[in-house]
C-alpha cells in the first residue's frame, strides 16, 4: 500500500471565495465576444455565481438538480457554481449528444432546471413540454418562449450569497462515456472535487495563462482547467471553436494546455511534417503563439516517446492518470519529478493497492457512488472506501502508478493464458503508419485491426499500406511469446467509433 497526505480546501464555495479575496480585479476569464476579446475578473466570478444562486433561490429552486450544456462559457461556469454553492447538484451534459439521448440523462438525473446555450435550443424545445423542467437560456437578452434569460436573472437578482455546505453530500452528477456498457451518474461532492483540485501544488503562478481546449463537462477539463486554475489564479481562456485552435492559441498565447492523448499526436504530426529548416523551437512557437511550455495529457495512455518528442521542440509533456469516480485524477507527473514510462506519482491523500493485478484506491476525491445505480455502486467500492478502478497495473516504492490495461478488456485464451490488448496496441501504435489500432480475439486467434496513417503513408511514398503494416505487425511479434503474437490483421479504410473523449469503442469490428 502507498500514500501521502496533506491540507486541502474543503468546498467549492470555499475556493471562490479564497480566489475573490486573493486575486479580486485580476482577470480570470478572457474569451471572444463580438470579435472582440472580453474578460471577467475573480471578483466578478464571484458576484455572478452569487446572483445565479439567488436566482435560483428566486425561482424556488434552491436544492434542486440543474442541467447545463453548452461548449465552454464563461455564462456555462457561473451555472454551475452558482448551483453547487447554493446547495444545489449540477448535471454537465455533453453539449454533442442527441437530444432524445439528453432527455433522458435529464429524466434519470431527476433534473429540475435546463440551463442550455443557443447551440442547443432544440434540447430546450425539446423539454418544452415537460412543465416540470424550468429552462434558462444563456444567451437572450429577455424571457422568450417560456424560457428565463440568464442575463436578466443575474441583474435582477444581484448581491451576495452565501450558505452552508455540507462538503459530504452529492453536488455534482457526471455521466460517464464508457467504451461499452450504459453511462452511469457518477456522484460527485464538494470534497471529492475540492480535493482534487488543491491537494497538489505544481509551482504555477498566479497569472499564468492558460486556455482550456477539451468538452467542460468532462470532469478532467472542469477540475484541471477550471477549478484549479481559479484556486491558483490562473487567467484562463475559452477556445470558441475546435476548427480555431491555433487562431487562439496565437491569440491568446497560453502558457499551459490540458490535451488528451489523441489530440497530443495529432498535433505532433503536424509539427513533424512542417516542412522547411527551421529550428523546432522556432516552429512550436510559430503554432503555439509563442508561450506554450507546458501540456498536460490525460484521458487515455499517452505513448512515452511523446515526451521526449516535444522536449525537442521546448514543450514539456506531463502525463497523469484518472477517473470520472475520481473527480478525476489519481496520480500525475509534475516538475522535475518525471517518469516517462509512468502515468505519475499518486496525487496527496491518495492510498493504492494491487488486487489480483487491479488497481484500488482509496481518497477524498473517491466517489459517492453512482446515482441510482446500488449494484453498480456496490461492484465499484468496497465497504471501507476502496474503488475498484478496473485498471491493471502496479505501483512502484515511489508511488508511481504504471498501467498495463484494462480488466474488463483482458483476453482469456483457451490455453489458459491471460492477454492485455493495451499492452499490444500501446507497441505496436508507436509506428507513425498506425493512426488507430484495436487488438481483441478472434475465433481463438489474436486480432489486430489497424486504422493507418494515409498521410503519413502518402509523404512517406508507401506504396503498398496493408504490406507494410504486415511487416510492421510481424517485426513486432519477434521475440515474443506465441499466446503475445498478432495471428491476424485487418486493415480499415474507415476510423474507429468513439466515445465523447475520444476513446476508442470496443465493441466494434471490421472486416
Amino acid at each position: 500500500m502507498y500514500t501521502t497526505a496533506t491540507k486541502t480546501m474543503k468546498s467549492m464555495q470555499e475556493i471562490i471565495a479564497h480566489s475573490a479575496e486573493t486575486y479580486g480585479e485580476q482577470t480570470a476569464f478572457r474569451y471572444k465576444q463580438g470579435g472582440e476579446v472580453a474578460g471577467k475578473t475573480y471578483n466578478d466570478l464571484r458576484r455572478d455565481s452569487e446572483a445565479f444562486s439567488r436566482s435560483l433561490a428566486a425561482m424556488g429552486m434552491l436544492g434542486q438538480h440543474v442541467a447545463v450544456i453548452g461548449p465552454t462559457s464563461y455564462e456555462w461556469i457561473v451555472a454551475y457554481f452558482g448551483t453547487v454553492n447554493s446547495g444545489g447538484v449540477v448535471v454537465p451534459i455533453d453539449v454533442l449528444l442527441p437530444a432524445e439521448e439528453v432527455a433522458d440523462l435529464l429524466e434519470r438525473a431527476d433534473v429540475k432546471v435546463l440551463v442550455y446555450d443557443r447551440a442547443r435550443k432544440d434540447v430546450a424545445e425539446a423539454v418544452a413540454a415537460n412543465s416540470g423542467i424550468r429552462r434558462v437560456s444563456m444567451q437572450t437578452e429577455e424571457a422568450e418562449g417560456g424560457a428565463l434569460s440568464m442575463h436578466c436573472m443575474l441583474a435582477v437578482n444581484e448581491g451576495p450569497y452565501t450558505t452552508e455546505i455540507d462538503v459530504d453530500r452529492m453536488c455534482a452528477i457526471l455521466f460517464t462515456s464508457g467504451t461499452t456498457g450504459r453511462s452511469k451518474g457518477v456522484m460527485l461532492s464538494h470534497r471529492n472535487l475540492a480535493d482534487n483540485a488543491t491537494c497538489l501544488d505544481m509551482g504555477i503562478a498566479p497569472g499564468t495563462v492558460s486556455m482550456t481546449l477539451l468538452p467542460i463537462h468532462h470532469a478532467y477539463c472542469f477540475t484541471m482547467d477550471i477549478l484549479k486554475g481559479i484556486y491558483l489564479g490562473l487567467t484562463i481562456c475559452i477556445n470558441d471553436s475546435i476548427m480555431r485552435v491555433a487562431q487562439n492559441m496565437k491569440l491568446f498565447k497560453p502558457e499551459i494546455v490540458l490535451l488528451v492523448p489523441m489530440i497530443i499526436e495529432s498535433v505532433y504530426a503536424k509539427l513533424r511534417d512542417t516542412p522547411g529548416m527551421l529550428p523546432k523551437k522556432l516552429v512550436a512557437k510559430a503554432a503555439f503563439g509563442g508561450s506554450l511550455k507546458t501540456v498536460c495529457s490525460g484521458g487515455a495512455y499517452l505513448n512515452p516517446d511523446m515526451i521526449d518528442a516535444f522536449a525537442e521542440y521546448g514543450i514539456s509533456v506531463l502525463q497523469g492518470y484518472g477517473l470520472t469516480e475520481c473527480s478525476p485524477v489519481i496520480s500525475t507527473n509534475f516538475g522535475t519529478e518525471v517518469r516517462k514510462e509512468s502515468v505519475g506519482k499518486l496525487l496527496p491523500g491518495c492510498e493504492a493497492k494491487i488486487v489480483d493485478e487491479e488497481i484500488w484506491v482509496r481518497s477524498p476525491s473517491v466517489m459517492l457512488g453512482y446515482y441510482k445505480m446500488p449494484e453498480e455502486t456496490a461492484e465499484a467500492l468496497t465497504e471501507d472506501g476502496w474503488l475498484r478502478t478496473g485498471d491493471l497495473g502496479y505501483v512502484d516504492d515511489d508511488g508511481y502508478v504504471y498501467i498495463t490495461g484494462r480488466k474488463k478488456n483482458l483476453i482469456i485464451l483457451s490455453s489458459g493464458e491471460n492477454v492485455s490488448p493495451e499492452e499490444m496496441e500501446n507497441a505496436i501504435s508507436k509506428d507513425p503508419l498506425v493512426k488507430e489500432i484495436l487488438v481483441s480475439e478472434s475465433g481463438g486467434l489474436i486480432r489486430a485491426e489497424i486504422f493507418p496513417d494515409t498521410e503519413y503513408a502518402a509523404k512517406k511514398r508507401v506504396r503498398d499500406i496493408p504490406a507494410a503494416l504486415q511487416e510492421l505487425v510481424d517485426r513486432y511479434n519477434q521475440g515474443r511469446p506465441v499466446y503475445k503474437r498478432v495471428q491476424k490483421l485487418v486493415v480499415r479504410e474507415t476510423e474507429f467509433a468513439k466515445t465523447p473523449s475520444r476513446k476508442i469503442k470496443r465493441n466494434q469490428q471490421g472486416g
